[in-house]
C-alpha cells in the first residue's frame, strides 16, 4: 500500500515566481520613485519661472523704474486732465450731398478747444472737420451747445477757425499755446478730444518723429509739411482736438493717423496755429504758403545705383512746373525711366542736397523747410546735384495755389 500523499506544490516553481514578483517591485517602485523625483524637479523649475516671470512684472509696476515709465515723474495725469478737459469741445454738424436717390444726409463730428491767443475768444479745430458742413454746433463739457460759424480756414495746414457767438463767457476756458519748435522726439504728449463721439476721452503717447508731410483730399495733391508724428491713439471723431505737452500747453492738434497701423498718428504744429490764427479771424484765409513748383521723389541707395550718381540723399526732381519758380531758375527735372525696386520712376533730372546750406535729406525736409523758414517772393539758395556736379541756383518761391 502506498503511503498517502498531501497535496503541495512545486519548490522549484514557487521559487521562480517570487523571483520574478521581486524584479516587477523593483522596476514599479523605481518608475513611481522617477516619476516622483522629476515631478519634483519640473515642479521648482515652473515655480522658478513663474517667480522670474512676476518679479519681472514687479519691476515694470515699480514707479521708480523709469525705464518703463512714460509720464513724467512729476506729473499728475489726473490733475493735468482736470486743468484742461472744460477747454476741449466737440464739433458736430451734417454734411448734404445730392445722389441719384435725393439728399443724402451724413453726420459729421469732430473735436476741438478754445484759443485766446489772440484776445478774441474762439475754437481751433481741423479743416476737415467743418470742410462742406452745414449747421455746426460746438458742444462744451457742460453740456450746452451753440451755433458756431467758421470765421476762416486754411486746408493746407488743415486748420479752421470757429465763432460762437452765443456762447456765454463762462463757457470759454482758453488753452496755452506753446511753440512746437520746443518738442522733441520722445517728448510725453496728451491727446484729448471725443472719438467715436465719447466726449473728453484722454489717450497718451510720445513723439515718434518731426517734420512729416501728409496728403488730404482737400488739398489738390499738395502736402500739409512740417507734421508732428505721434503714438498717441487717434479715433475718427479725435480730429481738431488738442494735443497737449506735460504742462498741459498745446502743441499740436491730432488730425489723421494710417489706417489699420498701431500707433502711427499724426498732429498739426501748434506753430501753424501760431502763424495763422490771426489771418484766418481777420481774412479767413491764409495764403503765405510758399511754392517752389516742382515734384520730385526721396534718392535712395538703390536709385543712386541704378542711374549712377554719387550722392544717395536729396529729393531727385521729375517734374517742373511751366512757368513757377523752378523752371524760372531753371532747375530740370529727368526725361527717362528707370524701374527700381519693381517702380518706374523718372530719372536724370537735378537732386535738391541743400537750401540756404541746411541739407534736405529727402521731400519731407524740403517741405519742411519751406513751411518754417520761408515765405512767398523770397530768394533762396538751393544747392542741386547735377550730372554728378554740386551748384548753386538763385531761386524766387512764389505763393501756393488756392486749393479750391
Amino acid at each position: 500500500m502506498e503511503p498517502s500523499r498531501l497535496p503541495h506544490t512545486s519548490t522549484k516553481s514557487t521559487v521562480k515566481r517570487s523571483y520574478v514578483m521581486i524584479i516587477l517591485a523593483a522596476v514599479l517602485c523605481s518608475l513611481l520613485a522617477g516619476g516622483f523625483i522629476g515631478y519634483v524637479i519640473s515642479n521648482s523649475a515652473v515655480s522658478g519661472r513663474l517667480t522670474d516671470l512676476q518679479n519681472q512684472v514687479n519691476a515694470l509696476n515699480t514707479p521708480s523704474n523709469s525705464q518703463y515709465q512714460v509720464a513724467p515723474d512729476n506729473v499728475s495725469l489726473a490733475q493735468l486732465y482736470q486743468n484742461v478737459r472744460d477747454s476741449v469741445v466737440m464739433v458736430t454738424g451734417v454734411e448734404v450731398q445730392n445722389t441719384f436717390f435725393g439728399q443724402q444726409i451724413t453726420g459729421i463730428q469732430g473735436s476741438g478747444f478754445v484759443d485766446n491767443s489772440t484776445g478774441q475768444m474762439v475754437i481751433v479745430t481741423n479743416f476737415h472737420v467743418v470742410d462742406g458742413v452745414e449747421n455746426i454746433s460746438v458742444t462744451f463739457r457742460t453740456g450746452a451747445a451753440y451755433a458756431a460759424t467758421v470765421l476762416g480756414s486754411d486746408a493746407y495746414a488743415d486748420l479752421a477757425v470757429l465763432s460762437v457767438a452765443s456762447a456765454p463767457a463762462s463757457e470759454f476756458k482758453p488753452l496755452q499755446l506753446a511753440s512746437s519748435s520746443t518738442v522733441n522726439v520722445g517728448d510725453f504728449v496728451i491727446a484729448i478730444g471725443s472719438p467715436y463721439g465719447l466726449t473728453g476721452s484722454m489717450t497718451t503717447g510720445i513723439v515718434s518723429q518731426l517734420g512729416r508731410t501728409i496728403t488730404e483730399s482737400s488739398t489738390n495733391g499738395y502736402s500739409i509739411a512740417d507734421v508732428i508724428q505721434i503714438s498717441t491713439p487717434i479715433n475718427p471723431g479725435n480730429s481738431g482736438g488738442p494735443l497737449l505737452n506735460d504742462k498741459g500747453q498745446v502743441v499740436g492738434i491730432t488730425t489723421a493717423g494710417i489706417e489699420n497701423s498701431q500707433g502711427v498718428e499724426f498732429a498739426i504744429p501748434s506753430n501753424a496755429i501760431l502763424r495763422e490764427v490771426s489771418s484766418l479771424i481777420d481774412t479767413g484765409s491764409y495764403t503765405k504758403h510758399s511754392w517752389i513748383g516742382l515734384g520730385g521723389t526721396d534718392m535712395t541707395y538703390d536709385i543712386t545705383q541704378q542711374t549712377g550718381q554719387n550722392v544717395t540723399y536729396g529729393m531727385l526732381i521729375t517734374q517742373v512746373t511751366s512757368g513757377g519758380p523752378a523752371d524760372n531758375a531753371g532747375l530740370k527735372a529727368g526725361t527717362s525711366q528707370a524701374v527700381v525696386d519693381g517702380t518706374r520712376i523718372t530719372v536724370g533730372g537735378d537732386i535738391i542736397v541743400a537750401i540756404n546750406g541746411n541739407r534736405i535729406v529727402n521731400s519731407d525736409g524740403l517741405s519742411t523747410y519751406l513751411e518754417e523758414n520761408t515765405l512767398p517772393s523770397q530768394t533762396i539758395t538751393v544747392t542741386i546735384v547735377r550730372n554728378s556736379s554740386t551748384m548753386d541756383v538763385s531761386l524766387t518761391l512764389g505763393t501756393r495755389p488756392s486749393p479750391s
